[in-house]
């Protein structure tokens, strides 16, 4: 019965509000009479704070032309921003009515969400006004983590880029943005203390848009606009492996000292060696000077695709394995990882690895460790487990449906195993199901943006959209979700309002898809 009034619920909203959707759904929405159309060339605000970010995205967001000028009387304000300690976490109640909007939150993220909402709500009436119609909605977020990843290292995009994605994932209530810095194909984020990481590492790339690196002042720039979007941003710099960037810029950090070949596609066993105290002074100064640009709680250090032949056969590394008693290489990168997390546990930082650490027992990692399931296409809920068992938290982020690189048919290095559309994500998200557990330890849910073969700016939105809107209801919306069809419609109603905000669309599922269509 609950999903028979879900499904009522969603079918009879949109006419209710004159055909406004709003994706994702809030947890309650109940349309009253009547709108709240604004005129004249101000507007009276009152907020708590008057210096708050989220006024201008206000102004900026909802009211383009017009002034909000401060109003210390709540009652006389017809916007009102109202501290309510009794909203839960990035929670948020709006209440429309003829005379003004009412927002109430208990923090910066509850009240940007609830612009975000309202960006969906407003429309323009027939004298060419902006309006609103009244409606009163309750919402909060189903899971606590969810996130967004881009894949810069193999792709280098631009800052505006960047930011157009932050915007797409605070529009879409999402609150973290794990950026991917660097790969083999490129070291993206400038280090001054080892300044050929980007002179030499960020240009080893020959494709389209494949050189280039971040400024620390580039990144301090996009780490405050995400935050004054309700997004965390936090860095990806992947060790031991995925690392002949950095080997082509420093050799002497592998096992053999030798100049990294840099593969156009997958990855090597050229990996950062484990046994020269060098390379590991090198990785913590590394982090020093990462932990300081990026302020976030979180530093994810990758782990994954890290083959040690070597390692194996590297002086070095057997000797670190000697000394510390470890019975082979799996449990040296275990050593390496829980080094480097206890490094960054120093700094008041967690350390976040791929599922690949923990396919095996071994080296214990210290408590500031979280894990990132996601190879469930090759491993199903082998690192999901394995993580709970030994009480890590874990952000649920499978291949299967939550990596949108995946294009909906065959294409470049993507075969038809490698495909899916949103119906799949719909009937079978393992990630998904795993959030609906009642197990304190799974965090949430991200999805992912990956760049490999040649990925470039222009290629992203059409793998992103329709997509990432169920993707984003399932990891937002509380309850029930309406049935496929139902949900699929609301988002073909609100793909022109997407598209008006400059996403493009590509199809949404497999009989979509036209004959010779072209993913690039």
């Amino acid at each position: 019965m609950r999903t028979i009034l879900s499904l009522l619920f969603l079918l009879l909203c949109p006419i209710a509000l004159q055909g406004q959707t709003i994706i994702p759904t809030p947890e309650r929405m109940e349309a009253q009479t009547g709108a709240f159309c604004p005129s004249g060339k101000e507007i009276a605000c009152h907020a708590p704070d008057t210096a708050a970010t989220y006024i201008r995205l206000c102004g900026q967001y909802l009211f383009p032309g017009i002034a909000l000028t401060h109003c210390a009387v709540p009652g006389k304000a017809g916007i009102r921003f109202v501290r309510d300690s009794a909203c839960a976490p990035e929670a948020y109640r709006l209440r429309i009515g003829r005379k003004g909007i009412e927002v109430r939150a208990a923090d910066h993220s509850g009240f940007v969400y609830a612009i975000q909402t309202l960006r969906q709500c407003r429309y323009t009436d027939g004298k060419g006004r902006t309006a609103f119609h009244c409606v009163e909605i309750e919402d909060r977020p189903r899971v606590g983590w969810r996130g967004f990843m881009l894949d810069s290292g193999r792709q280098y995009q631009s800052v505006g880029t960047i930011k157009k994605y932050i915007d797409m994932a605070s529009l879409l209530k999402m609150n973290k943005f794990h950026w991917h810095l660097t790969e083999g194909l490129g070291w993206r984020v400038e280090i001054k203390r080892y300044p050929q990481l980007t002179a030499k590492g960020a240009y080893v790339g020959t494709g389209e848009e494949q050189q280039g690196y971040y400024s620390q002042e580039e990144i301090g720039e996009i780490v405050r606009y995400a935050a004054e979007r309700g997004i965390t941003v936090f860095p990806e710099i992947d060790m031991p492996g995925h690392a002949e960037a950095a080997l082509h810029a420093y050799p002497g950090l592998g096992c053999f000292g030798q100049p990294a070949r840099i593969p156009q596609s997958g990855f090597t066993e050229q990996i950062f060696c484990a046994g020269k105290d060098s390379t590991l002074q090198f990785l913590k100064n590394v982090l020093d000077e990462v932990c300081a640009i990026f302020p976030a709680a979180y530093v994810h250090l990758g782990g994954d695709e890290a083959p040690k032949g070597n390692w194996e056969r590297c002086p070095d590394c057997r000797r670190r394995m000697a000394d510390l008693h470890l019975k082979d290489s799996h449990g040296l990168q275990l050593w390496l990882a829980a080094e480097m997390a206890n490094h960054l546990k120093a700094k008041g930082k967690k350390a976040i690895f791929w599922g690949d650490v923990i396919y095996d027992d071994g080296y214990p990692l210290p408590d500031n460790a979280i894990i990132q399931w996601w190879n469930y296409r090759g491993r199903k809920e082998l690192a999901l487990d394995n993580a709970l068992r030994h009480g890590y938290p874990v952000i649920c982020s499978s291949n299967y449906y939550m990596y949108l690189n995946f294009p909906l048919t065959p294409w470049r290095g993507y075969g038809k195993e490698r495909t899916f559309d949103a119906r799949d994500i719909y009937d079978g998200n393992p990630s998904y199901e795993a959030t609906r557990r009642p197990d304190p330890l799974i965090q949430g849910m991200e999805c992912a943006l990956w760049t490999d073969d040649g990925v470039t700016e222009q290629m992203i939105d059409q793998r992103l959209f329709p997509r990432i809107l169920i993707l984003a209801e399932q990891m937002w919306h509380r309850g029930d979700i309406a049935d496929f069809d139902a949900l699929y419609q609301n988002i073909l109603r609100q793909k022109p309002w997407f598209e008006a905000q400059g996403y493009s669309f590509g199809p949404g599922l497999r009989e979509e898809v036209p004959e010779g269509y072209k993913w690039e």
